[in-house]
């Protein structure tokens, strides 16, 4: 008998899952620190160079300098005509956070109600003929169009940035939803018939999941158009909120007060997108992570 084989050498165990998820999310932080800190290098370079007037353009240093001086014009109450209280890091949070209320409220409503009409448009078809025509002669108006009509019903407060928000995405998720469920593969609907499925069970269970995917990608991209319309709104037709201090600070002239608000809701803009993003990440859990824009 030959001598006995060696035992062939094992592989090299695979790192965990979790080990994985954690380097693919601190490579992500890397890369956005690198991002924000080399556009802010470059802001500062083309100020050290006097290649922008500080007094327009205040770099990040000088606009960051003096943050309990620039948070004295932000109020904590939510009451349109009121002064400045002065409240600090406080009046700053109130703030952000009704500014990100009406964000967020007019998207869940624009949403909800923009797949219930998009459904309701594809399987009735006398719905489709009667209302088809009015969504796309009302689609392609800004938003901003909008305002004016808001102010007229709704008066001033709250409810006319809300509304904004939910027509810049009421409209996209309806025709996105008509045009998702003609899409879906027919595979669907004949194994989801052979298995007994009824009409209401097909929606729920076959179709809905199928186009969730695109119209959470919609509803991504529309974000960022949310909050550029309800500073908008902010400024006229509610008098609070973030985009009432970016007017303020636009009519007094206050560069420094500009710049840190336009970094706050660029701030805010990121971290709408992160948590929409952690929603699609767990309500689409039968998506396979990097595909559909996870």
């Amino acid at each position: 008998m030959g001598a006995p084989a060696k035992d062939a050498p094992s592989p090299p165990a695979s790192p965990p899952r979790n080990w994985r998820k954690a380097q693919r999310q601190l490579a992500a932080v890397g890369w956005g620190v690198i991002s924000i800190g080399l556009f802010a290098a470059i802001w500062e370079a083309l100020w050290y160079f006097d290649k922008v007037n500080p007094l327009l353009l205040p770099p990040p240093h000088l606009f960051l300098q003096d943050i309990p001086g620039t948070l004295k014009f932000f109020d904590r109450s939510n009451r349109v005509g009121s002064v400045a209280s002065g409240g600090g890091a406080g009046a700053l949070a109130i703030t952000m956070f009704w500014t990100t209320f009406r964000v967020f409220t007019g998207l869940a409503l624009g949403f909800v109600s923009g797949v219930a009409v998009g459904a309701a448009l594809h399987y009735v078809r006398w719905l489709r003929n009667l209302l088809m025509p009015t969504v796309l002669l009302l689609a392609p108006i800004s938003p901003v169009a909008w305002l004016p009509v808001a102010i007229f019903v709704f008066g001033i407060g709250d409810v006319p940035a809300i509304f904004l928000v939910f027509i810049t995405v009421f409209f996209a998720i309806v025709l996105s939803t008509s045009a998702q469920i003609e899409s879906v593969p027919i595979n669907y609907i004949h194994v989801a018939r052979i298995m007994g499925a009824t009409q209401t069970q097909m929606f729920w269970r076959v179709i809905l999941p199928s186009i969730l995917p695109s119209l959470f990608m919609t509803l991504r991209l529309n974000l960022f158009g949310a909050w550029m319309v309800v500073l908008i709104a902010e400024t006229v037709g509610v008098g609070t909120g973030l985009g009432q201090i970016i007017s303020m600070a636009r009519a007094t002239f206050n560069a420094k007060l500009v710049f840190f608000t336009m970094a706050v809701i660029g701030a805010l803009g990121f971290l709408s997108d992160w948590g929409l993003r952690q929603i699609q990440r767990r309500m689409l859990w039968w998506v396979a992570p990097q595909r559909g824009g996870m």
